[in-house]
């Protein structure tokens, strides 16, 4: 028998443990990171028991009776230990099912953990979804290195590059996340969007996860002219937020902080990550912008979410 509770903040400690100890948990998945914006979406997330035993957690919110994993999150999905395997996924599956229909839950949205974010292998949730009838509702595109494989700067951004140290630009970290954010918007305003994240919630989410989030700049004669915020986990480096001023695109401000990420700072992660490049649930895709990051030798991996109606 699997016992499924809903998660109060006494388990606190015990979800993070957890979360560190799983084989596709992020520290994004633990609770000082999803709990930065509680006041936004009505916690559903539950835990997992077997035998008294905890053996996973489902990161979730509840809105109009739809269960989400998780509407605040980049990824959701089942959060597994490294003992799990693929039978115990499918009984654990059977039983949310059950679980989500006595609550009256009518559909579960399921963002699942790409599998770059992965410590171990862990797709049983793919299975589970295929086997009692989920079907992909949304598909982003994002652009990630693989590290391990050789680098392959287009000639632009090798020119961007060289451009940068020419013109004496400094690759350092920064901590300035009000200016950061400032510029931020400016780039964002040409899309016609927004940072999900406001500058103070991310300096607080950044005390919080100094060794995870972390901000780093160029500059130009003490200024500063581009600037990327990373999202660092065991074996992805994913850059979360990218800014780039009109300076910063003339003399390569921000090739130079990329050389500086995939060949200094995170050459032992095993992917570097450029984040999405779709709009309009996955459907609208912006060819410039993924074409920018692609010239720095990234390839394609999908962020995808799946609807399952509780019947």
């Amino acid at each position: 028998m699997i016992e499924i509770k809903q998660y109060a903040c006494e388990y606190r400690s015990v979800w993070d443990e957890f979360v560190e100890h799983s084989k596709n948990g992020t520290f994004m998945l633990k609770r000082d990171y999803m709990d930065y914006h509680s006041d936004r979406f009505i916690d559903n997330s539950l835990m997992f028991y077997k035998d008294k035993k905890l053996i996973a957690l489902l990161p979730a919110n509840i809105n109009q009776s739809v269960l989400y994993s998780h509407q605040g999150l980049t990824y959701g999905g089942i959060i597994l230990g490294e003992r799990n395997k693929t039978l115990d996924s499918i009984f654990l599956f059977e039983t949310l099912l059950s679980y989500l229909k006595s609550k009256e839950i009518h559909k579960f949205i399921y963002k699942r953990i790409p599998h770059i974010y992965h410590q171990y292998p862990s797709e049983e949730d793919l299975y589970c979804l295929f086997k009692y009838g989920g079907h992909l509702c949304r598909r982003d595109i994002s652009t990630t290195i693989k590290l391990s494989n050789k680098l392959r700067f287009s000639k632009s951004k090798k020119n961007g590059v060289a451009q940068a140290n020419r013109s004496n630009v400094v690759v350092c970290e920064n901590y300035d996340y009000s200016y950061f954010f400032e510029m931020e918007k400016k780039v964002l305003k040409r899309h016609k969007a927004k940072p999900v994240h406001t500058a103070e919630e991310m300096k607080v989410l950044a005390s919080k996860f100094p060794n995870n989030i972390r901000l780093f700049c160029s500059k130009y004669k003490g200024d500063i002219i581009s600037g990327v915020l990373v999202y660092s986990t065991e074996k992805c480096a994913h850059l979360q937020y990218i800014a780039n001023s009109e300076m910063g695109k003339k003399i390569g401000g921000l090739d130079i902080i990329i050389q500086h990420l995939v060949e200094k700072e995170y050459r032992n992660k095993d992917y570097f990550d450029f984040g999405i490049s779709t709009e309009s649930n996955g459907y609208i895709l912006n060819e410039g912008l993924i074409a920018q990051k692609e010239m720095f030798g990234g390839r394609a991996i999908c962020y995808d979410q799946y609807e399952l109606e509780i019947k």
